[in-house]
């Protein structure tokens, strides 16, 4: 079976697997010694994958606490799921961070840590007279949903050269539609490209034959961008400081084993795959995949405030400002969470 039509026949498992958890017995234990976790199944999300699995974050954490994980399939679906309070963090791209952020309560969604950089691709179909972004206009080119880090970036780069949407009047037609719809509408050859995360963009030039035009990442400053974040709720974070700061050195680990263990790291992730999916990735997706994004805890800053001028220019932050003040918690200058250790 080929390894797209595999993700879409398993993709569904997803919502089912966000709605009841992938750890067994975890309604036994008290909420308060339960810490919910929210992230993907991909290979950008590798720092939780390759940490649970590892046992890494259990071990540090010691047995008075249980990691409930559980697997989503949109950013959006994780903030809904921030404000009911069903999930303590997540890791999640930077649009849903910061929407995140600016329209809690009380801004209650920080960002902790950086978890990946990079990772997108522009890939044209092979059948496209697409060369450069001078090409662009008549063509149908496809994003994940609206608000979304490619759908910005997507945007943000045909504004820069000058270009409309269809919908503004332009000659661009924009899909926005999730990346297994974007994988069948590359397979038909009814888009002329698309602007996809690890591993889609490689599973588009692998298995369809798709031409890579350029990595998102030399479009940006020192070509780096933040593409998955750590972020969590600050009223759980504030609660429970030892958690915290035991997941971050955790995580901090974690995301040095994966750079030191790239081959360990592809087969752990397929492995999870398989079992939590029931579906894996071939080995040169995921080596290449690896090799097309950085895993780093570094947030990047910068990269945040730019994403968010560029969303807001787009009109995806609301009418009435914004400040992103307090997003990102500083945990050297927490006084509860030094203290905790």
């Amino acid at each position: 079976m080929k390894i797209g039509r595999a993700i879409l026949a398993v993709i569904g498992v997803v919502l089912l697997v966000s709605s009841i958890g992938i750890a067994a017995d975890s309604g036994t234990k008290s909420r308060e010694n339960t810490l919910k976790v929210a992230f993907f199944p991909n290979i950008g999300h590798a720092i939780p994958v390759v940490g649970m699995e590892k046992g890494f974050f259990e071990a540090d954490l010691g047995n008075a606490t249980t990691i409930d994980p559980k697997l989503f399939d949109s950013g959006p679906q994780v903030i809904e799921s921030l404000f009911a309070n069903s999930i303590d963090i997540a890791y999640v791209g930077p649009g849903p961070a910061i929407n995140g952020f600016l329209k809690s309560e009380n801004h209650d969604v920080v960002i902790l840590s950086g978890a990946a950089s990079g990772g997108a691709s522009f890939i044209v179909h092979p059948d496209s007279d697409i060369h450069s972004v001078k090409d662009f206009a008549g063509k149908r080119i496809a994003a994940p949903q609206i608000g979304n880090s490619q759908d910005v970036s997507l945007r943000n780069y045909l504004s820069e050269n000058g270009l409309k949407t269809f919908e503004k009047g332009g000659e661009v037609i924009v899909l926005n539609i999730p990346n297994p719809d974007i994988y069948t509408l590359f397979t038909k050859g009814e888009i002329d490209g698309a602007w996809v995360p690890e591993p889609w963009a490689t599973i588009l030039v692998q298995e369809l034959g798709g031409k890579r035009l350029f990595f998102e990442e030399e479009l940006w400053p020192e070509k780096q961008f933040a593409s998955v974040l750590l972020i969590g709720r600050l009223q759980y974070v504030e609660a429970h400081p030892e958690i915290i700061f035991d997941w971050l050195e955790s995580h901090q680990k974690t995301a040095n084993w994966i750079n030191e263990n790239p081959q360990e790291t592809r087969i752990i992730f397929n492995e999870f795959m398989n079992t939590h999916m029931g579906q894996s990735f071939s080995d040169s997706v995921v080596d290449e995949a690896l090799v097309n994004l950085k895993i780093t805890t570094d947030p990047i800053d910068e990269s945040i405030y730019e994403f968010a001028k560029r969303a807001d220019s787009l009109g995806y932050l609301g009418r009435d400002g914004y400040s992103l003040d307090g997003i990102f918690f500083d945990i050297a200058s927490n006084e509860s969470i030094q203290g905790s250790k």
